[in-house]
């Protein structure tokens, strides 16, 4: 999506992701070894009663389906950070998830070169759970 298409109160829902065990496990092994995300075995005596994926997995999920549905083909180049980012359920092996993206403001800058997006994204599970929720702000050439 171009910048000019983004207006406040758009709502964006998009994407469907089948988290794999293997993949929830190498993904922590290399960034979040804790062991409620790399021992099924000893997760099952977690607080989880099970393997989980890390937050920053499914941060990394939600940053993929962005990618695909809007963000390819525009003319992004960045943020400067998010205002928050908040995990409300655990992500399992087998959790299919999809983001909604819901636009809080899209103007162009003092300067009038560059456009910035201010915008939520709430990742959901297949039982229409939220999982992970993250305000953030994109950059648009104009």
């Amino acid at each position: 999506m171009q910048f000019a298409e983004f207006h406040p109160g758009q709502v964006l829902e998009f994407g469907s992701y089948t988290l794999s065990e293997q993949e929830l496990i190498d993904f922590a092994r290399r960034y979040d070894a804790q062991y409620f995300h790399t021992d099924a075995v000893g997760a099952q005596s977690s607080r989880w009663g099970g393997l989980i994926a890390s937050g920053f997995q499914t941060c990394s999920i939600a940053m993929s389906l962005v990618v695909k549905n809007v963000l390819q083909g525009s003319t992004s180049f960045g943020s400067p950070g998010l205002e928050y980012v908040k995990w409300f359920k655990p992500v399992r092996a087998g959790d299919t998830l999809r983001v909604r993206c819901t636009v809080a403001s899209a103007k162009p800058s003092s300067s009038g070169k560059v456009g910035v997006l201010l915008w939520t994204w709430v990742l959901l599970n297949q039982h229409d759970d939220p999982v992970m929720e993250l305000s953030t702000t994109s950059l648009f050439g104009l």
